[in-house]
């Protein structure tokens, strides 16, 4: 059998079509699942990174929540000691009377006691953002030793009191005495403190 020309033409067209269709479905097919493959693949891959990285963190900072609770276990009790040392009262002048006992108390048991005289209260005042403070002004006469003594015996009561001011005045050579003036304050509550619309009433 014998193909004609024009047959013969038709027939390499038609190869060369179907030639070149192959070649695109394959090119085209190819491309597309691997970009598919690629697009699964990195999904899961980010996913899974993410996902470690996150347990990490997590693990670490569960790691160092046990450690955290025992330093603040350890502080609250700190902090409970200390404001055990507040003068007590449920109002700033309360609070006042009290810090005056503490001292009348301290300067009784001194040897001779101490008579406190002129006894001056000053205004209550926040001190620092977590409490306040309460102040008494009084007059001792007294030797310079016995002072010494008395400031000691202060210092060692468990209230938060301490002398915030010294004045003294002039001494009698007979008796070896002085006048001295303290001004002393005492930690106290912070809800005891006046409102700030109070405050700027005085």
């Amino acid at each position: 059998m014998t193909i004609s020309d024009r047959d013969r033409r038709a027939l390499m067209i038609l190869g060369a079509a179907v030639a070149l269709g192959g070649l695109y479905y394959w090119s085209s097919s190819s491309s597309s699942s691997s970009s598919v493959d690629a697009g699964r693949s990195s999904v899961p891959i980010d996913t899974v990174d993410h996902a470690a990285k996150r347990l990490a963190a997590l693990r670490k900072e569960a790691a160092t929540l046990q450690g955290k609770e025992v330093i603040l276990r350890q502080v609250s009790r700190e902090l409970a000691d200390r404001e055990k040392g507040l003068i007590p009262g449920d109002t700033a002048e309360q609070a006042q009377a009290q810090l005056l006992q503490i001292v009348r108390r301290v300067a009784q048991q001194q040897t001779p006691p101490l008579d406190v005289a002129q006894v001056e209260l000053g205004r209550p005042r926040s001190f620092g953002s977590d409490y306040g403070q309460v102040t008494v002004s009084l007059t001792l006469t007294c030797r310079i030793d016995e002072l010494l003594n008395f400031l000691a015996g202060l210092s060692a009561q468990p209230e938060l009191a301490a002398t915030e001011e010294i004045r003294f005045g002039a001494s009698h050579p007979k008796q070896k005495t002085m006048p001295v003036r303290l001004t002393i304050s005492g930690l106290v509550a912070k809800r005891l403190m006046p409102a700030r619309k109070d405050m700027q009433e005085f």
